[in-house]
């Protein structure tokens, strides 16, 4: 195990054992997160929903088989840590909001882990914000102002970020109302993907 890789580790055994947000968590803390210093490609979603903190798997659901189909990548390639990182806006399961939807991600989460771990992923060239909580996150200022006008700029923000919406079952309303996400968006995404694997 070379140096980059033990640091990493201790990182994320820190991330993993973290309890800063214990209090507001439904069904207490279970972080997820993945990823190795050679990975190309960083994905961050907004949190785990209840089976993923049930497997500890990331993206262990339909919204993941969804991305995945997105991505035109296998499950083996999609969790080989070496290649992909996956790290969300918060690690843990916010709960449920108001609405019978996900909570979103505790605002403790980023600030107190990413630029750590985004330290230890050099040779990462290609960074995935799925949804809005990744996009207000890292393109601040530049991103439009609704999240479909963000993700219809995808062009705006390469080579270093992609923004798409979440895979989620709730937005197939949306991807049937913007047919140029898949016509256009995705095979520039795949294509992006593809020659980084």
């Amino acid at each position: 195990m070379t140096t980059a890789d033990q640091s990493l580790e201790t990182l994320l055994t820190d991330i993993r054992a973290c309890r800063l947000c214990e209090a507001h968590l439904p069904l207490g803390p279970r972080p997820v997160v993945r990823a190795k210093p050679t990975a190309k490609i960083v994905i961050i979603g907004q949190a785990p929903g209840t089976k993923v903190h049930a497997s500890g798997t990331p993206w262990d659901d339909r919204s993941g088989d969804r991305l995945r189909d997105w991505l035109q990548v296998e499950k083996e390639t999609f969790y080989d840590e070496s290649r992909i990182a996956i790290m969300p806006m918060g690690f843990c399961y916010p709960g449920v909001d108001k609405n019978g939807g996900d909570a979103p991600p505790r605002p403790e989460c980023a600030p107190q882990w990413h630029a750590a771990l985004k330290a230890h992923l050099p040779q990462a060239k290609l960074t995935l914000l799925v949804g809005g909580y990744a996009q207000a996150y890292y393109l601040k200022k530049t991103r439009a102002r609704t999240m479909t006008a963000t993700v219809q700029q995808w062009q705006d923000y390469l080579p270093d970020h992609f923004p798409t919406p979440h895979p989620s079952w709730r937005n197939t309303a949306w991807l049937k109302k913007n047919p140029w996400f898949e016509a256009e968006a995705l095979p520039a995404l795949r294509h992006r993907v593809h020659a980084l694997l």
